[in-house]
């Protein structure tokens, strides 16, 4: 028996990174998963399925009002249910403030803000109909203390705290929590491809001495969106393995 028995999860960005390693935890508990992606899901949906995963994959933009629709409307008729929503997706555009160009800025902030915004618009009606949910955004330690070069990125996940907050108290008389959790340095495609004494930088400034993994978010996830988590809403749960003290 998994914790998640008999729900349905939409983790969104999920074909990879902190995605990949959610939607594998989440099935682990028993959800059926809807990965979302702009890219190719299927080679992380086949590895999750050999492991006896229930999860299928949705190509979905979701700066694409019109294809969340969609792919709401085929969870609906199937499922009759949307339970979870996981914001996971995200962009970087990383660069120096004065060399930034507007569509460097808007870009991310279209998928890190815009995008999460258009998930819940259409879902939220959803849970609101069944007088259940658990939304969970992702913010980052960034969108918490800033980091040079990431104005853009900084910004949007700054803004997903105040999105959070905003939202959990107009959802909450739904039985519906909107939550947020904001990852430190997590081993990822990114920070694989940096140099050795960069990532040895970054571990040394984390308490706990090592990076964080992708299903160290993932169980952050999994406790806001348990029905244990029922009295806990407008959250931002830092996971980052001690680097910051809130």
């Amino acid at each position: 028996m998994g914790k998640l028995d008999g729900q349905l999860a939409i983790i969104t960005g999920g074909a990879q990174g902190i995605g990949e390693g959610a939607c594998k935890a989440f099935c682990d508990e028993g959800a059926t998963v809807a990965m979302w992606d702009v890219l190719d899901g299927e080679p992380a949906v086949e590895k999750i399925r050999a492991d006896g995963g229930d999860i299928f994959y949705q190509k979905v933009d979701i700066t694409a009002k019109v294809q969340i629709e969609s792919a709401v409307s085929v969870i609906v008729e199937k499922y009759g249910r949307i339970d979870i929503l996981i914001n996971n997706a995200g962009i970087i555009r990383d660069k120096s403030f004065l060399k930034m160009s507007e569509d460097e800025w808007n870009a991310v902030l279209n998928v890190n803000l815009s995008g999460t915004f258009n998930c819940c618009k259409i879902v939220a009606p959803v849970m609101k109909e069944a007088g259940y949910g658990r939304i969970i955004n992702t913010s980052s330690i960034n969108g918490l203390v800033g980091a040079f070069g990431q104005t853009n990125y900084a910004a949007s996940k700054a803004g997903l705290i105040g999105f959070t907050k905003s939202l959990a108290k107009e959802l909450g008389k739904y039985n519906i929590t909107v939550n947020a959790v904001a990852p430190g340095f997590i081993k990822s495609e990114m920070s694989d491809s940096m140099p050795q004494e960069v990532i040895d930088a970054g571990v040394a400034m984390i308490p706990v001495g090592r990076i964080g993994m992708p299903e160290d978010i993932a169980h952050g996830y999994l406790y806001l969106a348990s029905k244990e988590a029922g009295f806990v809403s407008a959250f931002t749960l830092s996971v980052n393995g001690g680097a910051l003290p809130i």
